[in-house]
């Protein structure tokens, strides 16, 4: 209310849509109980009118989350290549981006690896010819490697570092974009780009146990199996992040998207 004309815009244009919607969803909730007791009700609306000046849910569990940790991983969600970068924890994500709330190098090496793209494709819908990152048919399901040393963790930490400060320095000496530095690496020719994925990749593979010539897909839905399999005996399994007995030590380097 300090903020008087905003605030009457808001009111005058936002309250109404929140009260129709509540009392609507008072009358679809009436109507399934009245047919079935066992019905189950819902309150989203009733919610949304109780802080309706609002835009919407802050999802606390996640930005509880992330005011832990000095950052965070991000990628758009919808995107035709993949493009993985760290957010400082002071900006706060909007819908639009997918985030991972790891901090350290070995999980964001994992993730804008080959291995997790390929996962992406062929687990993700599209929107308009584009790939859209859907957290419940890619991240759920996609298999992190399960058994890497303390060695290849570091190594694949290593490659994404590498990996990050020279995207930094090709975007600084060509005044590029992330986006168009990787548009430029898809043209025809040689990249350093490409090799610093490439040296990725391949810490990567290792990390998984696979071989440098295996199909990335074949292999990753055996693993997948393999982790469901076990689970469903009680077996535990590596899940998102450092494997246990791996402590983040020097694994978290300071580079982070900040706010100006």
């Amino acid at each position: 209310r300090e903020y008087s004309k905003l605030f009457e815009r808001i009111e005058a244009t936002v309250l109404p849509d929140r009260k129709d919607a509540a009392e609507a969803e008072v009358e679809r909730t009436r109507e399934a109980v009245a047919a079935n007791t066992l019905a189950k009700t819902n309150k989203h609306h009733a919610n949304f009118l109780s802080n309706w000046w609002k835009l919407s849910y802050r999802r606390s569990e996640l930005m509880q989350r992330l005011a832990s940790i000095p950052r965070y991983v991000a990628c758009g969600q919808v995107t035709k290549r993949s493009i993985f970068e760290f957010v400082h924890s002071a900006v706060s994500p909007n819908a639009a981006l997918q985030v991972f709330p790891f901090a350290e190098d070995y999980s964001f090496g994992i993730l804008q690896s080959r291995c997790h793209w390929d996962w992406f494709v062929a687990r993700c819908s599209t929107l308009k010819g584009d790939f859209r990152y859907t957290s419940n048919t890619v991240f759920d399901s996609f298999p992190w490697p399960q058994s890497p040393s303390a060695k290849q963790v570091k190594a694949v930490a290593a490659a994404a570092v590498h990996l990050r400060d020279l995207r930094t320095k090709l975007r600084a000496k060509h005044n590029l974009s992330l986006r168009d530095l990787y548009r430029s690496s898809e043209q025809p020719g040689k990249h350093p780009l490409l090799d610093a994925h490439a040296e990725l990749d391949a810490s990567v593979r290792v990390a998984y146990g696979a071989s440098a010539t295996e199909d990335a897909l074949a292999f990753l839905l055996r693993l997948n199996a393999n982790c469901a399999a076990a689970e469903a005996t009680g077996t535990p399994v590596i899940g998102p992040g450092l494997p246990p007995g791996v402590a983040p030590g020097t694994l978290v380097s300071p580079d982070a998207v900040r706010m100006p």
